[in-house]
């Protein structure tokens, strides 16, 4: 059977169903549909479905137009209909993997995909989970789900593989199709199956040994991330107190052409990754009785960002003559990073949490997300809208927490009474209101 699946994807004729039309599934629903295959977009969410079936986007960085595209090539559909996926010849599952309140993996989103989907199964299908998470999860956890509510048997009656997703939202050097992909199976046909599957779409595969192999490949990354960011962040509070400035430090260092690379501090992490997939392994490495030290140790820096933002905005407003209770606080981005509409484990939220504990009036502006989310961990701000730039002299401080393009950064110190910048935003400006944090 595997072999007929390997040649209707080298001919593309195998419809490819892409579970959960977020930030990475999306993504694949278009390269797919771009490559000639028939692609199926399954969500949950009927709000996402109607609007993508309209030609609508809801991801800034991916236009409408490519939405349009997709649909007239006519081969192309979004759906909530779960059983659908018996028409599936490969079934990409591309759903969250976030931190219960106790930093322990929560598998809950896989787990109820596989069990939604595997009584729609058939024979001869392919199953490719790009969630990322811990060593074991494919087999240990997708696997046991599928088989548990089918009569199939994976690796014989259905086939396994792990791809971690690789997106780097609104990255205008890289995107889907030209970020290699990192594929890893437990058999060489399912391997082979796999990769003819990715080659379709990307510049480059890399094929691993197994899933393990893979699972670990994409917690490497993101580790590697983490303890480099924890890093510039202890290097900034040093410096800090040395009266030195670490973003110019970094730029000095950055001149070196080798064994040097340059990483950026900052209020915290945010994203669905890096905040998150460190844990993933320093929980799976209890199992088997190993410590993971320097994990947890950048974890801990990381984590204890914004409570060093918020006292150095106490410190700075203690210097005007003022304390955090009553003062009227502008909070300039929640999205996680510049120039996206992203705002998952965003530390501006924690940051504006603390203020508004400590008596503060906060208010926050984004061009890019105007109005609060869902949000599990901050439900007080739900639903919160932001306020325009034209009220920014009416706030006692001004803090920028995530540094868009599309602020005019020279206007908003000339009418800030004080600025918290903890991005650098501000770096070509001099002016004594300007506090770097």
């Amino acid at each position: 059977m595997i072999n007929q699946l390997i040649q209707k994807i080298k001919d593309k004729e195998a419809t490819v169903g892409v579970i959960g039309l977020g930030y990475v599934g999306l993504p694949l629903v278009l390269e797919f549909g771009k490559a000639g295959f028939p692609v199926v977009g399954f969500d949950v969410d009927q709000n996402k479905v109607d609007r993508l079936n309209q030609g609508e986007s809801y991801i800034k960085h991916i236009p409408s137009k490519s939405i349009e595209e997709l649909l007239a090539r006519g081969k192309q559909e979004f759906t909530t209909d779960v059983t659908k996926v018996s028409k599936m010849d490969c079934i990409l599952i591309c759903v969250p993997t976030p931190l219960d309140k106790n930093r322990t993996p929560d598998m809950t989103y896989i787990v109820s995909t596989a069990r939604q989907i595997s009584p729609h199964m058939v024979k001869g299908q392919m199953v490719i989970l790009e969630s990322t998470t811990y060593p074991g999860t494919t087999w240990g956890i997708l696997a046991t789900e599928l088989e548990a509510n089918s009569s199939l048997k994976a690796g014989e009656d259905f086939y396994l593989a792990y791809s971690p997703e690789r997106e780097d939202p609104n990255n205008p050097n890289f995107s889907t199709a030209t970020i290699p992909k990192v594929i890893g199976a437990d058999s060489e046909k399912e391997l082979e199956a796999a990769n003819e599957l990715y080659k379709a779409i990307v510049s480059k595969t890399v094929p691993v040994s197994n899933t393990m192999t893979a699972e670990a490949t994409k917690l490497m990354e993101n580790i590697f991330r983490s303890v480099n960011i924890a890093l510039v962040n202890e290097m900034k509070i040093i410096l800090d107190k040395m009266g030195i400035d670490v973003w110019e430090v970094i730029e000095a260092a950055s001149t070196k052409p080798f064994g040097y690379m340059p990483f950026y501090p900052g209020p915290g992490l945010g994203g669905h990754c890096i905040p998150i997939d460190p844990f993933y392994l320093t929980w799976k490495a209890r199992e088997y009785e190993v410590p993971t030290r320097f994990i947890e140790l950048a974890g801990e820096v990381n984590v204890s960002m914004p409570q060093y933002v918020v006292e150095k905005i106490l410190t700075a407003l203690n210097s005007s003559g003022k304390s955090a209770k009553g003062s009227k606080i502008l909070v300039l981005g929640v999205a996680y990073k510049k120039d996206v509409d992203d705002d998952r484990e965003s530390t501006s939220y924690k940051i504006m949490e603390m203020l508004v504990n400590l008596g503060a009036e906060v208010e926050f502006n984004d061009p890019y997300i105007p109005v609060v989310g869902p949000k599990r961990d901050y439900p007080n701000f739900v639903g919160k809208k932001e306020v325009s730039l034209d009220k920014i002299e009416s706030f006692d401080m001004t803090v920028i927490l995530t540094d868009h393009s599309k602020y005019d950064y020279g206007d908003i110190v000339n009418r800030s009474k004080i600025i918290v910048d903890t991005r650098n935003a501000c770096a070509p400006i001099k002016s004594p209101k300007i506090i770097k944090a």
